[in-house]
């Protein structure tokens, strides 16, 4: 697998994951489990984005 297909994929789970424990902290009321969620929701945007710029470059 390219590593820009791999840096993709990674940052599609870790947005996901991001999302649910942010839903999960806004149910339970843990803020701190929602800010968690907030900032691994961002950086799996920021290396997805990151992969498709390296697919871009064809590195």
């Amino acid at each position: 697998m390219k590593p820009s297909t791999k840096d993709q994929a990674k940052g599609k789970f870790g947005n996901l994951k991001g999302k649910i424990k942010e839903a999960v902290g806004i149910i339970t009321g843990q803020r701190k489990l929602e800010a968690e969620g907030k900032d691994q929701k961002l950086a799996g945007k920021a290396r997805e984005k990151l992969g498709q710029v390296k697919k871009v470059l064809g590195k």
